[in-house]
Order: structure tokens, then C-alpha cells, then sequence
């Protein structure tokens, strides 16, 4: 990480006085400040978050575990353990699990067997398990981290500074003849939580 480089980076963005460069330079600035106390030579790189996410994951927890399978690097390689962990994920109810399993369950899983009959394989499908991990307790408000990713990371930022995640999908993701599906996806995946994971 390169704190410095970063902010230089987000000030060019700003000067660019593209239609979301305002909104983009903003977001980009929040996580500046929370990265702030980083420097190069603390070697926090690619191998080392995901050796501290084994850690955690190897003492118990459900999120940095959901993490390595997006980031490709699963506890386990084989088809039972994906679909278990999926599986275990929909009964805990824990959003920042949700959250975490989000990105492995998009386009990511697109053609993956083991995740066959799941809510998986699509850019809607991702969408679909960050919406429940809102519904379940995540902080998807303006200013929250999963809003300020999309805008910080990709550009894909909101006109309307005080729109949380949710309205956000529905207004410029979500074709409206798609909404009754979306919905559809969430609700079950909100559903499980209750009675254990089913399809």
C-alpha cells in the first residue's frame, strides 16, 4: 500500500471534473483516512491479508472463511466443502459473512457445478446476497463501507449523497421488470437463516 500515492491518485480523479469525480474523490478520501496509519514498509500485501484471513478463518470465523473462497484461496478445493460453506453461511444470518460470500457467488461462480441451484453465477446474484447482508444488520447506509467501495474502487457512485446501498441497486442496477426477481433471490436468501440453507 502506498498511502501517498493513493492520495495522489485521488486528487488527479477529482481534477478530472468528470460527471462522478466529485462523488468518486470523496469516497476515495474516506478510505484514505482509514488507511492512513499504513506505510510501504508494514508489508501489508496481497499474501499477507490472506495468511491473516486463514488465521481467523482457522479460529472460527465464518467471514474471513467466506473471504478465501472469494479470494480463490478456500480452506478446502473440493465441490462439498464449497457448497457446505455456502450452506453454512445462509444458516449463520451473520451480514458481514453474506457480505464476504458476496463476490464468489456473482459472475464468479458462473458455470461452477458445485454451486449448481444456488442463488450464484450472475452480477445479479452478487447483488442479491449484498442486499440480504444489508437486510440482516449490515451498515448499508451513504457513508457505508460497502457504498463507499463501489464508489472509491469502481466509479459506481450514487448522484444522491444520502442514498443508502439498497435504493441505490434498485434505482441503477435493477431493470424494473428485474425487481420481483431480485427481491424473490433476497427473501430466500434472508429466509435461511431461520430454518438452515436449502437451495
Amino acid at each position: 500500500m502506498d498511502p501517498a500515492g493513493y492520495a495522489a491518485d485521488t486528487r488527479a480523479i477529482d481534477a478530472a471534473q468528470l460527471p462522478m469525480s466529485a462523488r468518486m474523490a470523496v469516497a476515495r478520501a474516506r478510505v484514505g483516512r482509514r488507511c492512513a496509519g499504513f506505510v510501504p514498509g508494514d508489508g501489508l500485501t496481497r499474501q499477507a491479508i490472506v495468511a491473516q484471513r486463514v488465521r481467523a478463518a482457522r479460529g472460527g470465523n465464518l467471514a474471513a472463511e467466506a473471504a478465501l473462497l472469494t479470494l480463490g484461496q478456500p480452506l478446502q478445493s473440493s465441490a462439498d466443502y464449497k457448497r457446505h460453506l455456502v450452506e453454512r453461511v445462509r444458516a449463520s444470518g451473520d451480514p458481514d459473512a453474506y457480505l464476504a460470500l458476496a463476490p464468489a457467488m456473482g459472475l464468479a461462480a458462473s458455470g461452477d457445478d458445485s454451486l449448481d441451484e444456488r442463488i450464484a453465477g450472475t452480477a445479479f446474484t452478487e447483488l442479491a446476497w449484498q442486499l440480504a447482508a444489508c437486510q440482516l444488520g449490515l451498515d448499508c447506509g451513504p457513508d457505508s463501507e460497502l457504498m463507499t467501495r463501489y464508489c472509491a474502487n469502481g466509479g459506481i457512485c450514487s448522484p444522491d449523497p444520502t442514498q443508502d446501498f439498497s435504493s441505490f441497486v434498485y434505482d441503477a442496477a435493477v431493470p424494473r421488470q428485474g425487481t420481483d426477481t431480485m427481491n424473490e433471490m433476497v427473501n430466500k436468501l434472508v429466509e435461511t437463516t431461520a430454518t438452515g440453507a436449502g437451495s
